[in-house]
């Protein structure tokens, strides 16, 4: 009996990791353990007796999390753009932040979407962005390809080689954050830079209006 259960449990493994995959990134269910689960899997496939080989969990990982991907970019482009761009206008959802969106994919979409990946709730939402967006499909797959390897196949590898680094193991998300938020930074200063540009060119054109009304209730 033991042994039937341990041999059910270890056939359990890669099967239980892609749905968990697949839910992150393609349902729309943020709140799970990505980063984590990943190298954890790459670690149990580093053991003498593994219950599945990194030759198969890495590259299936990486597949299923490019599947999970293309799910949530047609769900951002077929059913939640063409919801937002046909609604009225609300306090919250404009029609112009579709456009900005696009315009923000345009430049800084390939980067995006690798380093998505690396961050929990990003990786779930950033896909479903770019298909609202309406971002090109072909560089979207192009892209969303090198991060899908970057992240699915490249965090369960280093988990075979570093899960019994104990400093890796137990920080393992933390590092990701910190070498995300430095590859971000020119991406933040630009956007950053666009906002504030459009503030005071906002505050010029309520300036040179003001003068307008003022002679208008003059006459």
């Amino acid at each position: 009996m033991y042994l039937l259960t341990e041999s059910w449990l270890k056939n359990a493994v890669l099967p239980a990791i892609l749905v968990i995959v697949f839910i992150e990134t393609g349902l729309l269910f943020p709140l799970l353990p990505g980063d984590s689960l990943l190298f954890t899997g790459g670690l149990l496939a580093a053991q003498p007796n593994p219950p599945v080989s990194i030759w198969i969990l890495a590259p299936a990982v990486a597949l299923t999390a490019f599947l999970g991907d293309q799910c949530a970019y047609w769900i951002g482009r077929k059913g939640f753009g063409p919801a937002l761009y046909h609604r009225e206008d609300g306090r919250f959802l404009k029609k112009k932040y579709i456009t900005e969106a696009h315009e923000f994919f345009e430049k800084w979409g390939p980067a995006a979407i690798i380093l998505a990946r690396f961050v929990p709730i990003a990786r779930t939402f950033v896909p479903v962005l770019a298909g609202v967006s309406a971002m090109s499909y072909r560089k979207y797959v192009a892209f969303d390809i090198v991060g899908a390897i970057l992240w699915g196949g490249g965090v369960t590898v280093l988990g075979y080689f570093l899960g019994n680094v104990s400093f890796i193991r137990d920080n393992v998300e933390a590092i990701f954050l910190v070498i995300v938020f430095v590859s971000v930074l020119p991406m933040v200063g630009s956007v950053a830079k666009a906002l504030l540009g459009r503030r005071s060119a906002a505050e010029t054109a309520d300036a040179a209006e003001s003068p307008a009304r003022s002679n208008e209730h003059t006459h």
